[in-house]
């Protein structure tokens, strides 16, 4: 190894000397792509007019490189799909490393070469960021911090108020793929066949619907705490039931049979490239046009609840019946995302 590309990183790469400046100008700013200048504190952007949306998030995964991705590209496809369920076009993006003492330097070389490879794959520019260095043992390898900036191009506000009694709800693909993917890797599970993650960017897709001129009234990615916590929180919002025909689920084989093995349950695991979208009801046959090239579905809509009752999530079985879906509770997989 030269002294540009040593075998770890050490302490004195976050410093404030020359090895900080070496780690900054020689791998990170190359690989990154960052316009940002490498001596100043922040960037100056000339925004497009209209409405923006910002998003920040961090990001903790173990193990950082897993099938179908790692924690760089989670970390740039995770924020540019926050944005994107603003109906916001993503534009800019900040990242901020902590990285442990100890780190492999090739591996850090990998996520930076993911991460900038994600940002072209969303059409972000990484334009300001910041690097830490801890002690080893205080960082997981890898942490990272993200904000980002998008351009709203959606003709309405999107949120869970806007929803309506007959609204359809749709799935944008198979599920459960990252948590499983996470968890096989995690604890070293050999799957037939593998299971990888979907982590992917959402915008393409929302672009194409708003496209269309489909309207949404509702989009939320389904990371942590899969499509139930996202179920949980438009209905808890919108007052309403969620009625959803659970055969219309799309699961991959390979996930449903790990979930059954293992006693999961597979709507509570995390997606990095699917989303819930809720529709006005005449607008469904369109959406799911666009949609099931990917394997998405109708999976079910929104009523009334009856008098006195809570708002409820609501599976209709194979067999006609109905069950409640269990809340989210505990910590099913930690560090997912």
């Amino acid at each position: 190894m030269t002294p540009e590309a040593p075998e770890t990183i050490r302490l004195a790469h976050g410093g404030g000397g020359q090895a900080m400046r070496t780690l900054i100008r020689q791998h990170l700013l190359p690989t990154l792509g960052a316009v940002a200048a490498a001596d100043h504190d922040a960037v100056v952007l000339r925004l497009p007019t209209g409405r923006l949306a910002f998003s920040s998030d961090s990001y903790v995964v173990q193990p950082l490189e897993f099938p179908g991705g790692d924690i760089g590209r989670l970390a740039v496809v995770g924020t540019a799909n926050d944005l994107a369920m603003a109906g916001a076009r993503p534009l800019h993006l900040s990242l901020a490393l902590i990285l442990e003492e100890g780190l492999s330097f090739p591996l850090l070389l990998r996520l930076l070469a993911s991460m900038a490879a994600a940002a072209r794959e969303c059409g972000l520019t990484i334009v300001t960021g910041d690097t830490k260095v801890v002690e080893r043992g205080r960082a997981d390898g890898v942490y990272v911090s993200t904000s980002g900036l998008g351009v709203v191009e959606a003709p309405e506000p999107i949120a869970a108020t806007a929803l309506r009694p007959g609204d359809a709800l749709l799935i944008s693909g198979d599920l459960g793929r990252h948590g499983v993917a996470i968890l096989a890797a995690r604890h070293g599970l050999r799957l037939e066949p593998p299971v990888a993650s979907d982590c992917a960017p959402l915008w393409p897709q929302v672009r194409q619907l708003l496209g269309a001129g489909v309207v949404p009234r509702f989009l939320r990615d389904l990371t942590r705490g899969g499509l139930a916590a996202a179920l949980e929180e438009l209905a808890e919002a919108s007052g309403l039931d969620l009625r959803l025909q659970e055969p219309s689920l799309p699961l991959l084989p390979a996930v449903a049979g790990t979930c059954a093995v293992l006693g999961v349950e597979p709507l509570q695991l995390a997606c990095e490239g699917r989303f819930l979208l809720a529709v006005a009801p005449q607008q469904a046959p369109m959406a799911l046009a666009l949609l099931t090239p990917t394997g998405g579905a109708l999976v079910g809509r929104a009523e009334l609840p009856p008098a006195g009752q809570e708002p409820r999530v609501l599976l209709i079985t194979s067999l006609g019946s109905e069950r409640l879906l269990p809340p989210t509770t505990g910590d099913l997989l930690p560090r997912i995302c």
